[in-house]
């Protein structure tokens, strides 16, 4: 009699299978195998099969269980007698068996025999034994008991095999026999991605195979991942093993020449730099001090050099270091990252996260995989700048602790700062270099106001110099009051100097505590008198935009006029020097103008009204433009007065698209605002309208803060319902990254609310994400059950969009569950309803899954068909996750590998890991049946290390399926059998129909003789 638990659980007497038909008694035969001959009481097999809410009936039911399992393992005991496999020991019973009949027993054994031989220098002897005890692993320990997958004691054997995969691998790496180890080293890398350990051990198998390019991969992907998942850097044996194929000057073979492996993805090269600041004048020291830290940076490269440029408002440190920065581009081949961190804007001072997000993004890396946490976005940053030569600029910095995560790790970059404050901390703690930026010297004043104004300065030399102590020496005054010199002709210098004398005298007079800054707003308000009244309230109100800046329907809409009048003050205001042109159509202000004109405002008490309509405007727009973009779903979106100020032209999809992407820092900074200051509404219907764009365009980061604001102020406002639909936003978002647990604890509190207010169409949406959820992770039963209940409640509220989404997501679910012919019929009922209501994206998910059932039913004119009709409406409708999808079926059907590099390029861009792993998979069983079984292999490891991540069971399946087959082609068949076995019961789990064809597979080896390892 045999048993075996390393795996599904399973007896033999002799060579004939004992039928364990019921999941109890295996799981009570598995639990007392596990224990190793040591007895198991009745309240620990309680505790294992049912938790803390037992049957009253548990202690029966256990010792039925035991009953049968003696009548199918001791079919020779007389009735009543002692049982010498399963005595009663106590309350509880034990296995009492010999280590050659229990796999568990004889895999332990062969351990402690191999690590003798190993201990009695006998490697090779060593390596047998330990690839023999690993060799009794038929899957997962007790794999058909889901029941026990959390067991400690099932959970602790999964490590011990881990633990010897480790030690085998090891062995064979020293002997150099990495060919024979390295399917199970892969295999064991991919089921714990974050274990550095075993990724080193790859590593290093990898380079003694000769596979350096893979080595290498191998370690990026992992540094990675880690400071992804976890915000750290590669520990010591990790950067060891990198290390040491560094040293190794050997050449990875050659790719095979059938299909030409696609190159690596190119890294982008950021050029973020404004533009040069035209008329800049002198500052030659500075310049010069700012080069030879480069220069000293090029001939020690050991730490990062960091120039704290410092001084103070208006002396031109940006200036200064945007030209400098122009001019040293050639240095820094990798790119330049800029970012203003505003950090003395009253309202909204960039936070480091958000600037780390723009940096990644800017890096390469696509905003869902951009992490949450900020110490993890600077892990991510500082690994992406490894190795690379860049040039940041942090202009406008408040303080260290703002600048500490925005800091690189690698001595090539360089960064750069500006800000008002000496910045002690980052001088003392991270070796900053300062360089003060005096005021501008008398005579480089003097050339700058004589660039600017001409003749009259050479004409009335005294005015002149007047007018550069007037302005206290600071270029952004001198460059304001030129332009009021310039605009008035007639005027003599002198003269205008005595009017900014008078206007610096009325300051002061209201200024008792003598601000050293009371010059420089003389010349401010010296220049804002002159302005027409029209002009002047323009600027003022310019000052209240909570965002980084604003175009032309945006200012009209503050200032109440058309766009030809609101572009024609913003070019005086411009043409003054008190905005700033930052593109076309675009204006910002500095943030000293930007403070004088809020000082202004309040002062009148002319912003709020004009606040109104600026956030009513761009509340109207946003709800156009998405309207526009995904017209089925507008009787969703409230209704908004039209402004009676111009709009954008966002009625086709590309203007719509364009003026969302321009807005998008514009729109999450109008969220925060309008949380925070009063306007909770508004908060909470920009978001709530901008979802499909934010999730379809990979913008979590900014999804991100907009529903952190607008949940918050939903609940400030008790408003139950919002709160329910921002939550299901958070949760479908969370599902797009493979966050299900956490999207599944949202959608429960989602629907509490919903229920709790009454708002069916909020239940309805957050029970079909719920769904949604249960049908990822193999829930199937669960999912339909959902999505029925989620059906009931669109129809009753009359929501046929809705209707239509979930009748094609039961369509999916039965789909999985290889009932083709209801799937069908349920995803061709989704696609009349999407046709009638003019819902072309809805129609576009529901053909792909048509095309899916058409190709496991073998029709592939069909399932090409349906791939291609949705193909078209995705790309005219500009839907990126549902071109991928289409482009995964069509490569998939037709084994084009085209097809695929491109569905998995745009589902990485989007950050969407469950597309990612579907089409990793349909690469590998694509590359395998086109004779390429090892880059079908690197496919299906990579899917099986993302589904084990998610949890996606499926796909999980569906990788280690491939896997098996890649092993049977290469001659493998041990690897294949413990493949198919793994796949047959992550399938079976789920209630895949997949499971039963796998089993047939399985069957058909034994019964033609051939071991199943």
């Amino acid at each position: 009699m045999r048993i075996q638990v390393l795996g599904p659980v399973r007896a033999w007497l002799g060579d004939v299978p004992v039928e364990l038909t019921s999941a109890g008694r295996r799981a009570v035969l598995g639990l007392l195998a596990i224990a190793g001959g040591q007895p198991l009481g009745q309240a620990e097999l309680i505790d294992a099969l049912w938790g803390d809410r037992p049957p009253p009936s548990a202690p029966n039911i256990i010792q039925t269980h035991v009953k049968h399992l003696r009548r199918l393992l001791e079919p020779g005991r007389a009735s009543r007698s002692h049982s010498a496999l399963l005595p009663r020991v106590g309350d509880g019973y034990a296995l009492r068996v010999s280590p050659d009949n229990l796999d568990l027993l004889r895999f332990r054994r062969l351990l402690a025999e191999a690590a003798t031989a190993q201990q009695g220098g006998d490697p090779q002897g060593a390596a047998g034994l330990y690839a023999e005890a690993l060799e009794r692993w038929q899957g997962a320990p007790l794999m058909d008991v889901p029941l026990l997958a959390g067991h400690p004691k099932v959970v602790a054997l999964a490590e011990e095999r881990h633990a010897a995969l480790g030690r085998y691998g090891e062995l064979m790496i020293t002997l150099g026999a990495v060919a024979e180890a390295l399917p199970i080293l892969e295999e064991a890398a991919a089921a714990q991605p974050l274990d550095e350990a075993g990724q080193a051990r790859l590593i290093r198998a990898y380079a003694v195979a000769g596979r350096r390019a893979k080595a290498f991969a191998t370690f990026h992907d992992t540094r990675r991942r880690l400071a992804d998942e976890l915000g750290v850097d590669p520990g010591h044996a990790l950067s060891a093993a990198h290390e040491a194929v560094l040293r190794d000057p050997g050449e990875p073979p050659a790719v095979p020449a059938a299909t030409p492996k696609p190159p690596a993805p190119v890294r982008p090269t950021p050029a973020q730099l404004p533009a040069d600041v035209p008329g800049f004048t002198g500052r030659d020291e500075e310049l010069a001090a700012l080069d030879r830290l480069v220069t000293e940076n090029d001939e020690q490269l050991t730490a990062v050099v960091i120039a704290a440029v410092s001084g103070m408002a208006g002396v031109g440190k940006t200036a200064l270091v945007v030209r400098w920065a122009h001019r040293a581009r050639s240095r820094f081949p990798d790119g330049q990252l800029y970012v203003n961190l505003r950090g003395y804007d009253t309202e909204q001072p960039m936070t480091a996260e958000d600037a780390l997000a723009g940096f990644l993004r800017a890096l390469g890396m696509s905003g869902p995989d951009i992490p949450s946490a900020r110490d993890e976005r600077a892990a991510a940053y500082r690994s992406l700048l490894d190795g690379r030569r860049v040039l940041i600029v942090l202009d406008n910095a408040a303080s260290a602790d703002q600048l500490r995560p925005l800091l690189p790790g690698t001595p090539a970059c360089a960064v750069v700062i500006t800000s008002r404050d000496t910045l002690p901390g980052l001088v003392a703690r991270h070796g900053a270099r300062r360089l003060v930026v005096p005021l501008l010297p008398r005579d480089e004043a003097l050339i700058l106001i004589t660039r600017l104004i001409g003749d009259r300065v050479r004409d009335d030399a005294p005015a002149a110099d007047d007018l550069i102590g007037r302005c206290a020496r600071l270029p952004l005054a001198l460059r304001v009051a030129a332009e009021l010199a310039i605009g008035r002709p007639e005027a003599t210098l002198r003269g205008l100097v005595t009017e900014l004398a008078d206007e610096d005298r009325r300051l002061k007079l209201l200024n008792a505590g003598g601000d050293p800054q009371t010059g420089v707003r003389a010349v401010f308000s010296w220049s804002y008198r002159q302005l027409s009244p029209a002009a002047a309230r323009a600027f003022r109100l310019l000052g209240l935009t909570p965002g980084p800046d604003v175009a032309g329907h945006a200012a009209a809409a503050l200032l109440d006029t058309g766009v030809t009048e609101a572009a024609e003050l913003l070019e005086v205001l411009a043409r003054a020097h008190l905005v700033q042109h930052t593109g076309a159509d675009r204006f910002t202000l500095h943030d000293l103008l930007r403070a004088y004109a809020v000082n202004l405002c309040e002062e009148i008490g002319d912003g709020s009204a004009a606040l109104d309509r600026l956030f009513d405007a761009t509340l109207f727009t946003a709800t156009e433009a998405m309207d526009t973009l995904y017209p089925a779903e507008q009787h969703r979106r409230a209704r908004v007065t039209r402004p009676r100020t111009p709009v954008p032209p966002v009625g086709d999809v590309g203007g719509a698209q364009a003026w969302l992407d321009r807005e998008r820092a514009n729109l999450v900074a109008m969220v925060g605002h309008a949380a925070t200051h009063g306007r909770p509404a508004h908060a909470v219907h920009l978001t709530l309208i901008l979802l499909r764009y934010l999730e379809s365009g990979g913008h979590y980061p900014e999804a991100v803060v907009m529903h952190e604001h607008a949940v918050r102020a939903a609940q400030l406002s008790d408003d139950a319902a919002a709160e329910a639909r921002l939550l299901t936003n958070v949760a479908v978002m969370d599902v797009q990254q493979g966050h299900y647990e956490q999207a599944d604890a949202l959608l429960r509190r989602a629907v509490e609310l919903a229920r709790g207010c009454g708002d069916h169409a909020a239940e309805a949406r957050a029970l079909g994400n719920l769904g949604h959820v249960d049908q990822w992770q193999g829930r199937y039963d669960e999912a339909a059950e959902r999505l029925q209940e989620a059906l009931a409640l669109c129809r009753l509220t009359g929501d046929q969009a809705a209707e239509a989404r979930a009748v094609g997501n039961l369509g999916q679910v039965y789909r999985r569950q290889g009932r083709d012919e209801q799937a069908a019929a349920y995803l061709s009922e989704s696609v009349r309803i999407c046709r009638r209501i003019g819902d072309p994206v809805g129609e576009g998910y529901a053909q792909v899954s048509l095309g899916d059932v058409a190709a496991r039913q073998r029709d592939t004119r069909r399932a090409v068909r349906c791939h291609r009709e949705a193909l078209a409406i995705f790309r005219r409708t500009n839907e990126r996750a549902g071109t991928a999808l289409a482009l995964d079926g069509l490569g998939t059907v037709t084994h084009d590998v085209v097809f695929l590099r491109e569905a998995l390029e745009i589902f990485q861009q989007l950050g969407e890991r469950a597309g990612e792993t579907r089409v990793s998979n349909s690469l590998g069983e694509v590359l395998t049946t086109t004779g390429q079984p090892e880059r079908g292999r690197e496919e299906h490891l990579r899917a099986l290390t993302l589904a084990t991540e998610t949890g996606d069971r499926y796909e999980e399946g569906r990788a280690h399926a491939g896997l098996a087959r890649v092993a049977e082609m290469l001659g493998d068949p041990e690897t294949a059998d413990r493949h198919r076995t793994l796949a047959w019961s992550r399938y079976a789990e789920i209630g895949a129909p997949e499971a039963e064809e796998i089993r047939s597979i399985i069957d058909r080896r034994q019964a033609s003789g051939t071991p199943h390892r």
